[in-house]
């Protein structure tokens, strides 16, 4: 029995094997990045570029599926490699254990989920997928919200309540392109995440990529 049996009566023989073919490059690993990874894994994606810096820490665990007790000190990039071929062993995975740069648009891959929650390095990393073309969705500002049925894909210039999305649309005039965001009015000053509404970001932000990816060249 394939392990991805049960998507077949949903995207067909034809869309199993789009997806196989298929890569695509996550950047940023935190509570957002990583759980859309492994939504991709877990939906039969042939190849997945990961970057990220940073090691888990133990204020990651409320939220990060790379966290937990035994991974704190690791590189996130490392941890999650390994989720994916516990899933997938099959995947291609290619790791970036470093800030973003232009090396990765080096490599080939046919759609970015944008997950950085640093903003300088954010915007710069819209600003080139921009200007090469290269198609992509972005995550806003998971933080300070615990109603998941708010958060959505929608423009950026549809976002509302959204501290991260203000920035970027005043960083960025002129530019509009896909995010996922939420509505809801923070409900604290302090940084706090809740895991209900940050996965639900990660979610939207690979069922956006997988839905791109099984109509493209249609």
């Amino acid at each position: 029995m394939s392990k991805f049996e049960r998507l077949i009566p949903l995207f067909g023989e034809s869309g199993l094997e789009k997806l196989s073919k298929s890569t695509v490059c996550v950047v940023g690993l935190g509570g957002v990045g990583g759980d859309a990874c492994l939504a991709l894994a877990r939906s039969g994606i042939g190849s997945l570029i990961i970057c990220d810096y940073d090691t888990v820490e133990e204020t990651n665990i409320n939220r990060q599926v790379v966290a937990n007790v035994n991974s704190i000190g690791l590189y996130k990039t490392d941890v999650l490699e390994q989720m994916i071929k516990d899933i997938n062993p099959d995947c291609n995975v290619i790791k970036l254990t470093k800030k973003v740069d232009e090396e990765i648009f080096d490599l080939q891959f046919d759609f970015l989920i944008d997950a950085i929650d640093d903003l300088p390095s954010k915007i710069d990393l819209i600003k080139k997928c921009l200007d090469l073309n290269i198609k992509f969705i972005s995550s806003m500002g998971a933080a300070k919200k615990i109603d998941p049925s708010k958060v959505s894909v929608t423009k950026l210039s549809k976002t509302a309540y959204d501290p991260v999305a203000k920035v970027i649309r005043n960083k960025l005039r002129g530019f509009d392109f896909p995010v996922v965001s939420s509505i809801e009015t923070p409900v604290c000053e302090e940084l706090g995440s809740y895991m209900v509404v940050v996965n639900t970001f990660s979610l939207q932000l690979a069922d956006y990529c997988i839905k791109y990816l099984l109509n493209k060249g249609e």
